[in-house]
């Protein structure tokens, strides 16, 4: 099969939820991002195959955001999209699909990418509510009307707002997280420290220009006269004793996950150009690196949720053909700094191997100034469609920066599914 290579990426600041992308659809969020990688790659728009886009909360208006999308960013009509869904790594799932895609010849350039704005989530009427309005409309008189509508009681008019929740447990993410830094023994000062790292680490890169290389400034509506350029969710006058002063939120009597060390509710668009390595040679193009392997996992939801990714790194590895010793650089997404402290735990531990790996050894990890060398999603956002590819393209930034070969991505995901990327320059 041929190498698929990575050509180029960009994405949007990453906002908080309510902030300055609040009045953006998905559909203008990720266009800004698909014109700006098209812009920057240097690649006419013709020569695009196919556009796949992930999104986690789907959009009423735009359910195949990613048709959208391509449409709005100019990619011709003749080139197919589909829009994919794997929880928080359903931009890592778009890349896959688009290489798979690749490999077997079907298509030789995909943009693959995400979107999410949490902004603006759909909330659903209440069953009786909609059972009357849908009778009321199809009512042949006034009278009928009423008579539909009458039932309706002050209760019915609350809406049905998601919940970031297992439907097989009913557990929130965060209140997995909690109970995996119980199990785990995860403190709550190794967590608050975890965040102080993220938070200081983004502000660096964003200081010295390395996390503004990714981002393409985005004019903010309705008026468009303002711009924002940075992610705006990074703390730079945080500190421990800050953050020790944040209550636990899900569990508020002996609970140690607060805000604080939680990735907030962010909106953020992000896309790669995926090529074959014969067409990028053929265009004369460099390519950031290419996809060496990945690996998906799942475990029982009501184990330890956002574990995957400890299950997922060794098979990648095995079939990348190497192992930890051989990464030199590691991003992984931070849903909460108690999962990101619980699966490096778990990928450094013997007993975790042996039980759950059925290796006789376990994993490993790298050293911290080796893990998300530009602070993590505690302090950049996640948007859960974006934040895949975000992680993808600070890797091989960073790869390149450094002249380093070989990275490791990670994502933990909803319904305990985990996620691992190899990529090498």
């Amino acid at each position: 099969m041929t190498r698929v290579a990575v050509v180029a990426g960009c994405r949007t600041p990453f906002a908080r939820a309510g902030s300055a992308f609040e009045a953006m659809s998905p559909v203008e969020l990720g266009t800004v991002a698909v014109r700006e990688l098209l812009q920057r790659s240097g690649v006419a728009s013709r020569e695009i195959d196919e556009v796949v886009f992930g999104m986690v909360v789907p959009s009423l208006q735009a359910p195949n955001v990613a048709r959208e999308v391509a449409l709005a960013a100019g990619v011709p009509a003749a080139a197919p999209a589909f829009t994919v869904g794997r929880a928080c790594a359903s931009s890592g799932q778009a890349i896959t699909s688009g290489a798979e895609s690749i490999e077997r010849g079907y298509s030789h350039a995909v943009i693959a990418g995400g979107v999410e704005v949490l902004s603006d989530v759909p909330m659903l009427l209440s069953r009786r509510l909609r059972n009357a309005l849908l009778a009321a409309s199809k009512a042949r008189s006034l009278g009928a009307r009423a008579r539909a509508l009458a039932g309706i009681r002050p209760r019915d008019l609350a809406p049905t707002v998601p919940a970031i929740a297992e439907p097989s447990t009913g557990e929130s993410m965060g209140e997995s997280a909690e109970r995996m830094a119980k199990e785990n023994g995860i403190g709550r000062e190794a967590q608050d420290r975890w965040a102080l790292r993220s938070h200081q680490l983004a502000a660096q890169g964003t200081a010295d220009g390395r996390l503004q290389a990714e981002i393409v400034p985005a004019f903010v509506p309705p008026t468009y006269e303002q711009v924002l350029a940075h992610d705006n969710g990074i703390r730079t006058d945080t500190s421990l004793e800050k953050l020790a002063q944040l209550k636990p939120v899900f569990d508020r009597r002996y609970g140690s996950v607060t805000a604080g060390n939680s990735s907030p509710l962010t909106d953020g668009a992000a896309a790669v150009l995926l090529m074959s390595e014969v067409k990028a040679k053929a265009l004369g193009l460099e390519p950031l690196g290419y996809i060496r392997s990945w690996a998906y996992a799942a475990l029982e939801p009501a184990d330890q949720l956002l574990q995957g990714p400890a299950y997922a790194t060794p098979i990648a590895l095995e079939r990348a053909g190497v192992d930890m010793r051989d990464i030199e650089l590691w991003e992984m997404h931070e849903a909460f700094a108690a999962q990101v402290l619980s699966n490096l735990q778990a990928l450094d531990s013997d007993r975790f191997a042996r039980e759950r790996l059925n290796r006789a050894a376990k994993v490993g990890i790298l050293a911290e100034d080796r893990i998300n060398v530009l602070g993590g999603s505690i302090a950049i956002g996640h948007p859960f469609g974006a934040t895949g590819a975000r992680l993808v393209i600070t890797l091989l930034n960073e790869l390149r920066r450094r002249g380093q070969g070989l990275g490791l991505v990670t994502v933990c995901a909803a319904g305990a599914l985990g996620f691992a990327l190899v990529l090498e320059r």
